[in-house]
């Protein structure tokens, strides 16, 4: 598995993650080249299961693994059964603790996340891994000389999210935390080769332990690095939404939504998220860069980084669904040819209205909360700005009958070019 837009060169993986701003903290470039170029690397990137499902917050390493692996490289993605059931420390509380069943069945479903985005299969396939299978066989006694001998202790104090906890307090649950990361970065040495670990920045600390830690094993040497978080421009949280996370799972995030928060950001942002998480090349993003400068109301990078990310993550009918669902709400496409689920995924996000019987047009536009008022939905319809599919309507008096209701129970209600609502007819 290998990728032919990485620049050519020596140094062309290790210039490529720094062009895009992959690399913000390292054991060492220089090292990291070394390890690069003497072949193919082992390395792995772990993620806890703390929720039912991965967001777009993972992205940044789930797409790094992605990268590595069309480099030459072996992942190994470590999904933390054991360190899922614990939670790496919180500036400001301690984590909820889920039990090991429900931990379990996180496990199942972020694996099959994982999937489509490594293949598992050449002479540098990826593997699934569970920190359970080598720290759930630990005992304490083990555990606490065969690992926490090497911790000073001076050290895992001097951590920042540690610092903040220890007037509030923190548990020796959540202080413990690092030595079983860390341990598993030497079982993953020990049992498959590991050289390379990597995570987010936040997660700097750990990583040290943990290179430190095989080191003092006698298992060394290792190397790690970390990517930079990952922020808005405006100062809000990346992959949040007024509705809450964006989720990797088609049940939590429709497809169209995912669609939407990448056609929706930033132009601030967008650069940064194209070299980021495209795995167009450097040409490519550079050429996309430009006319988005030219012609930002084209949103030309926004819609490129969209319908890849959406076509990886949902697959590409689902991608064509939700490109079809954006033209056809604001009148450039057929309504009828969207599915269900994308048609009820598109409405909610622009507010969908339940209602137990159909008034008239003007009372639906009432209803949906496109106008204030009766009048008013009078006016934009005299005026000519009632679109219901896609139909514009001039007689205040029209109504709807349930002929036209779109798979028997939906309405699009658009005021203008850019407002509109949806109405589900309850059956």
């Amino acid at each position: 598995m290998t990728d032919s837009n990485l620049p050519p060169g020596r140094d062309s993986l290790t210039e490529d993650l720094r062009w895009r701003g992959l690399i913000q903290d390292s054991t060492g470039l220089d090292e990291l080249r070394e390890l690069f170029d003497a072949g193919p690397t082992t390395f792995y990137v772990g993620f806890d299961p703390t929720a039912p499902s991965l967001h777009v917050g993972h992205l940044m390493q789930v797409m790094t693994a992605r990268r590595l692996q069309f480099a030459g490289h072996r992942p190994l993605l470590l999904v933390g059964g054991a360190t899922g059931q614990i939670g790496d420390p919180k500036e400001n509380a301690e984590r909820t603790l889920n039990s090991p069943e429900v931990v379990a069945g996180w496990v199942r479903r972020i694996r099959d996340q994982l999937a489509p985005f490594v293949s598992y299969t050449g002479e540098n396939a990826a593997q699934l891994v569970n920190n359970l299978d080598w720290t759930g066989e630990m005992s304490v006694v083990e555990f606490l000389r065969d690992v926490g001998k090497h911790f000073p202790v001076n050290k895992m104090l001097a951590r920042e999210v540690v610092r903040a906890r220890l007037e509030s307090g923190i548990s020796f649950t959540e202080f413990s935390y690092q030595l079983l990361q860390a341990n598993d970065f030497f079982e993953l040495h020990r049992r498959y080769g590991c050289q390379l670990q990597f995570g987010g920045s936040d997660q700097w600390g750990n990583i040290t332990a943990g290179v430190d830690y095989v080191r003092r094993r006698g298992a060394g040497p290792v190397q790690a690095f970390t990517t930079p978080l990952v922020t808005k421009s405006d100062g809000t949280k990346f992959g949040k939404t007024e509705g809450g996370a964006v989720w990797l799972d088609p049940a939590m995030t429709s497809p169209y939504a995912f669609y939407q928060f990448w056609v929706n950001a930033d132009d601030r942002d967008v650069s940064r998220y194209l070299r980021y998480f495209s795995f167009r090349s450097r040409e490519e993003l550079e050429e996309l860069e430009k006319a988005t400068a030219e012609r930002p109301q084209a949103r030309f990078a926004q819609r490129a980084l969209a319908e890849e990310l959406t076509t990886l993550v949902h697959g590409e009918r689902e991608m064509a669904q939700a490109v079809a669902a954006s033209q056809a709400l604001f009148g450039r496409g057929s309504l009828a040819e969207l599915s269900a689920e994308t048609l009820r995924a598109a409405l909610t996000e622009a507010g969908l209205v339940h209602l137990t019987e159909l008034p008239d047009v003007a009372g639906l536009l009432k209803e949906s909360g496109l106008v204030p008022s009766m009048k008013e939905a009078r006016r934009v319809i005299t005026e000519g700005g009632a679109y219901v599919n896609n139909e514009r309507i001039t007689d205040v008096a029209a109504t709807v009958s349930t002929d036209e209701l779109l798979h028997g129970r939906y309405l699009v209600l658009r005021r203008g070019k850019r407002s509109f609502a949806g109405v589900e007819l309850a059956r």
